[in-house]
């Protein structure tokens, strides 16, 4: 077995948790159903992008190449800021479902470059301008045109010219499955020197303002001198992590609160809230910041003055060790080169055929974008219906409207997603085509999907499973079966192993799925299947889950030819 093998094999067998951290942080965590509280269900306008970096989340996190562990307790990601910009850059940036002429869409060009299933190794671009981001350009163009018109994209703004952008590369490298190397690469490829203030961020995910019972934690400094600085992050359930962070930074401190008093007019439990780095680097405000170095939020200040054609290169490390003398000594190096020649060593492993370097890269980076695109996704109705005990009650018209039928769903969990910035939410069937791929280089991980998503804390007692998040009662096909069997089929082709249990599990779950699509009845008893969204995405007239605009019925041929692969499948 390869080294990456190894480790996924002592993940299965609980003897080193190399999947407790990984890339779980979503890119988009504002303007989701999860955090919507609003009477009539608007998610993008309760909670758009400009109120992010001041209000904290409910149910997750987000930022640019982050990490977290996974139950999202401690985050860690990069922020940035090149003089020019009205904000930090925390997060992307893209237009609504109702700024964009052709809906939601990411204004961003990033990268996933490499990464393993155990995430032993991570890589990832991110390309920054030099100039001021055009964040209203992008919204008042796109919102001016029709449909039928071409977006309006970043590039099209100009602000890429003569390239003038900063490459920001991110890498991970685990030298244990708790200790954490990180090294992020800044190029300058524009033809003039540029300043770029790079703020690598951990934080703690806010939990205690809506459980009454929970500690807070708290990120504080052990120890800066020359060599480096120490920070220890320190949670009731999590334990101790300490960040170890190269010398030359200013060491800011904030909390993750909502600055209520920036966005409702009122005052502040705390001085120290979440955009308070923002306030501090963007707006020079000293006092937005903690001055006895202790909060929730803490970001680590390099201001970067880079030639043209230059790269600076800045390294932590995320460790549950406290007491390493040379963190950033020859060994870092070592570790960096050791786990870049596993990860080409595994994915030879996986397809040790002949094929060009072109094809090769193509295929490792597609297994990039989906172990990137892995994200802890929290979601329990029946606490976002009811709210929290330390919050106000949301408005009664929500007991009565989207997904209020599925008041049993409770989901925590790493999934996989279709996209974490245009779709940060798990799809049903979206989730069986992905789990193709990943059980080539984690068939364990692929399972796990299938195995969850039939749990009876997912799946209705009457075997309906949850569409996604903006109407979990929405109707896709029922590809799931196919998926288990294809799962299995490929495991046992490229790793010799048989998981009967795992068909077992899942075939009796879906008897149950099953059994709720042949209780669809049609209207003349005929067997033919009627209403769902069962198409291709986004190409239908109307929206074939709802009645018609016309009156009548629709007999769809689609729907009843799923039925006959679903017959096939569980047979």
């Amino acid at each position: 077995m390869t080294p990456e093998e190894i480790r996924l094999q002592q993940d299965r067998e609980r003897t080193a948790y190399w999947k407790r951290w990984g890339p779980y942080v979503s890119e988009r965590q504002w303007g989701t159903v999860r955090e919507d509280y609003s009477r009539d269900g608007t998610a993008w306008d309760y909670f758009p992008h400009e109120q992010a970096r001041s209000r904290i989340y409910r149910w997750g996190e987000d930022g640019i190449a982050g990490i977290s562990d996974s139950r999202q307790r401690l985050c860690f990601a990069i922020a940035l800021w090149n003089g020019n910009d009205p904000i930090l850059k925390e997060r992307l940036f893209g237009l609504t479902g109702t700024e964009g002429n052709h809906g939601e869409d990411v204004k961003e060009y990033y990268f996933y470059l490499d990464n393993t299933p155990t995430h032993s190794y991570m890589k990832c671009l991110y390309k920054y301008p030099q100039q001021a981001f055009p964040y209203t350009q992008l919204v008042q163009e796109n919102q001016r045109r029709n449909k039928f018109e071409q977006e309006f994209e970043l590039l099209d703004t100009g602000v890429f010219a003569e390239n003038r952008y900063f490459d920001v590369f991110v890498e991970y490298a685990k030298a244990a499955p708790e200790d954490i190397l990180i090294q992020i690469e800044i190029a300058n490829r524009g033809s003039q020197k540029s300043t770029l203030h790079l703020l690598p961020t951990l934080w703690f995910r806010n939990i205690w303002a809506w459980n009454p019972n929970f500690d807070q934690p708290f990120i504080k400094v052990v120890q800066s001198d020359t060599n480096f600085s120490l920070i220890e992050a320190e949670h009731s359930t999590l334990g101790t992590r300490w960040l170890y962070c190269e010398a030359g930074a200013e060491l800011l401190f904030t909390n993750n609160e909502t600055n209520y008093e920036r966005l409702f007019g009122v005052s502040n439990s705390s001085p120290y809230v979440k955009d308070g780095i923002n306030e501090y680097v963007v707006n020079g405000q000293t006092a937005a910041v903690n001055p006895n170095r202790i909060g929730t939020k803490f970001a680590s200040h390099y201001t970067l003055s880079i030639a043209p054609g230059e790269t600076k290169r800045v390294r932590l490390r995320l460790s549950d060790v406290q007491t390493l003398t040379d963190p950033f000594g020859v060994e870092f190096d070592t570790i960096f080169k050791t786990r870049i020649a596993e990860a080409d060593e595994f994915y030879q492993r996986v397809n040790p055929w002949t094929i060009s370097e072109d094809e090769r890269n193509i295929q490792r980076q597609a297994f990039a974008g989906l172990l990137w695109s892995k994200q802890y996704y929290h979601y329990v109705v029946h606490d976002w219906l009811n709210g929290d005990p330390k919050q106000p009650p949301p408005p009664s018209e929500r007991k009565g409207g989207r997904n209020h039928e599925w008041i049993a769903l409770f989901s925590e969990d790493i999934l996989s997603m279709p996209d974490k910035w245009e779709y940060p939410w798990f799809a049903a069937w979206d989730l069986a085509f992905h789990l193709i791929p990943l059980a080539v280089i984690d068939p364990d991980f692929a399972k796990l999907q299938l195995d969850r998503l039939t749990r009876e804390w997912y799946m209705q007692p009457n075997g309906q499973l949850p569409a996604y998040e903006w109407a979990f009662s929405d109707v896709n096909p029922p590809v799931q079966a196919w998926a288990a069997l294809r799962v299995y089929q490929i495991e046992q082709k490229l790793y010799g192993k048989t998981d009967r249990s795992f068909l077992q599990r899942v075939f009796h779950k879906l008897l149950l799925n099953f059994n709720w699509w042949v209780n669809r009845k049609d209207v003349e008893g005929n067997n033919v299947f009627q209403g769902g969204f069962l198409g291709l995405d986004n190409i239908g007239v109307f929206d074939r889950s709802k009645e018609l605009p016309t009156g009548g019925y629709l007999n769809q041929a689609d729907g009843t030819s799923w039925m006959g692969m679903y017959c096939l499948n569980m047979l």
